[in-house]
């Protein structure tokens, strides 16, 4: 993916004043970017069996294991799908399953040393990302649209960021 160059702002079409792209298509169309951009630079740094599904087990499991199950109501898949998708982690060597010591039937998915190093990478990464828009944007207005928009999804959910999930 292209690296983000400085360049004027284009304004929508029609009258001055008049409402521009809707914010859900621009920040659909940012997102894309970021993700594209994230995946190119992860294949440079020799991670080709990852999956954008990846990250969001990897973030519901950064701080603590977690249920299979949750797993599948997170990415608003079946159990199966959650499961192959846990064996594809498992085989790249990113999580593994443990026993639930609090049911017997069911298993945790825990990170491994590979998967905790993935996530570093994936976070030094969206730095890179980050301060490729601060080279158009500036660092202050970046910060102002990170607040600005943690403001938002604050107000939303009561006062808390909700948990990052694949859109349906």
């Amino acid at each position: 993916m292209g690296r983000v160059t400085p360049r004027r702002a284009s304004r929508a079409k029609g009258a001055p004043g008049a409402p521009g792209v809707p914010l859900a298509r621009l920040l659909a169309m940012a997102y894309r970017h970021l993700i594209d951009g994230l995946h190119a630079r992860l294949a440079e740094h020799g991670y080709h069996d990852v999956r954008p599904s990846f990250g969001y087990v990897l973030l519901a499991a950064r701080d603590a294991p977690v249920p299979a199950r949750a797993l599948a109501d997170l990415l608003g898949v079946t159990k199966q799908a959650a499961s192959q998708l846990i064996d594809a982690m498992a085989l790249g060597g990113y999580v593994q399953r443990r026993d639930d010591p609090d049911d017997a039937r069911a298993k945790l998915v825990a990170l491994t040393p590979r998967g905790r190093s993935f996530l570093g990478t994936v976070e030094a990464i969206y730095d890179e990302l980050e301060a490729d828009w601060a080279a158009v944007l500036g660092r202050p207005r970046l910060e102002a649209i990170r607040r600005d928009l943690t403001a938002v999804l604050e107000a939303a959910h009561g006062g808390a960021l909700p948990q990052v999930r694949p859109t349906p």
